[in-house]
């Protein structure tokens, strides 16, 4: 089970090229609370559940009016 949490875990710099913004784009973000995409500390690492990256893209979807 831990193992299967583990995997669905990215790091920044995979959050990044999915989004098209840098690692340090996502820093800001988590710093300054600009956008609403929650992350995971592991010791000192910074990490992203699979889902909340898929629900931010989700929420930001924009219509073609």
């Amino acid at each position: 089970m831990s193992a299967k949490i583990l995997t669905s875990l990215l790091t920044p710099e995979e959050v990044g090229e999915a989004l098209h913004v840098t690692p340090h784009t996502l820093a800001v973000w988590r710093c300054t609370k600009r956008r609403n995409l929650p992350y995971v500390k592991v010791g000192g690492l910074v990490r992203y559940r699979a889902a909340d990256v898929e629900a931010f893209i989700a929420s930001n979807l924009k219509d073609a009016a």
